[in-house]
């Protein structure tokens, strides 16, 4: 891995998980729409801004031929429904959750994701872990006990956060496709089932009563869902497992802020036992990133002459792509 794809996977992570944080916050603009509805209409507006990233981007004829491949393969399109299905899962949750009093449920399932990613990066896929990255570990294990202790909120939503992620981005490694077309599938996949879901339950009626929702808000939640999580997704085919789990500890850590500065929540001593080291581990993160691109930037440097990474990165990724198809088929 360069260090290209190193910065490019930081950043991205860092910025995924700022938006997803503020969104958490956006929820509380859309009443009177509850959990679901919210959910159906982030897909409807998710759709649109996904199809213009493919189309900036000038990714349509990789768009095309996966649908074309999708329509002549049932078992890949059955693969690539599952694949939806458990991202609608997470992405519905993430809304459910606040506005029906299981927030801290949910929050304890995102503590617990990034131990699960590293876990499944470390022996799934043999990835090495040096000394910050399981000191890092350890610190937020010792915040993520200290909150299970404290709330026994051990509960399903957490399960479903916490359980629910690992096998959609093992699904998705084992795909290969590229990752905005992949996304752009995914909420196309999505999108009948989110229509007939606001038709079912009259939210089309409730949402024409109301020009900011139509005008100004849905299309914003749509916006930004989609910069948020064409970013992630994106940053998880740029980063070693193990480490894009571990900066999933900063969304935790950003929701805890808009919570408190922007929901007025309050926050309390005690909650100082489990937000301290994940703190830590965050900041450990960050050392071990910053020394992984200086180790990439020495390498670049005693190898004048490297193959072009991008082309390199390009003919790999085409020949695994169509030798996964191909296996497909």
């Amino acid at each position: 891995m360069n260090q290209h794809d190193l910065a490019r996977g930081i950043a991205l992570s860092v910025a995924a998980s700022t938006l997803f944080a503020l969104m958490s916050g956006y929820t509380k603009w859309l009443a009177p729409l509850d959990g679901l509805d919210i959910f159906a209409w982030r897909i409807v507006w998710t759709l649109p801004g996904a199809l213009a990233l493919v189309a900036v981007r000038k990714r349509w004829p990789q768009l095309c031929a996966l649908v074309a491949r999708l329509a002549r393969t049932p078992r890949l399109l059955l693969m690539f429904a599952v694949v939806a299905a458990l991202l609608g899962v997470q992405l519905w949750i993430f809304l459910w959750a606040p506005l029906h009093g299981r927030a801290l449920e949910v929050s304890l399932g995102y503590f617990l994701l990034p131990l699960a990613m590293v876990l499944l990066g470390r022996f799934y896929y043999g990835e090495r872990l040096d000394g910050l990255q399981w000191a890092g570990v350890g610190a937020a294990v010792v915040g993520v006990a200290h909150e299970l202790i404290v709330t026994h909120a051990f509960a399903w939503p957490t399960l479903v956060v916490m359980l629910g992620y690992p096998p959609y981005f093992v699904l998705r490694r084992r795909l290969n496709a590229d990752p905005l077309v992949s996304f752009a599938v995914e909420i196309m996949l999505m999108s009948p089932v989110a229509v007939l879901m606001l038709f079912a339950r009259g939210s089309f009626a409730d949402v024409a009563g109301e020009p900011h929702l139509w005008l100004v808000l849905l299309p914003g939640l749509g916006a930004l869902s989609t910069i948020a999580l064409a970013s992630y997704l994106r940053a998880s085919r740029h980063l070693p497992l193990a480490l894009f789990g571990i900066l999933g500890y900063v969304e935790p850590v950003l929701l805890v802020g808009v919570a408190v500065l922007l929901l007025g929540e309050p926050f309390s001593a005690r909650q100082l036992g489990t937000y301290v080291p994940i703190w830590i581990a965050v900041v450990l993160t960050g050392v071990h990133s910053a020394r992984l691109l200086r180790r990439e930037r020495s390498r670049k440097q005693a190898w004048p002459m490297p193959m072009p990474v991008s082309e390199h990165h390009a003919s790999v990724e085409h020949e695994t792509v169509a030798d996964e198809i191909e296996r497909i088929d």
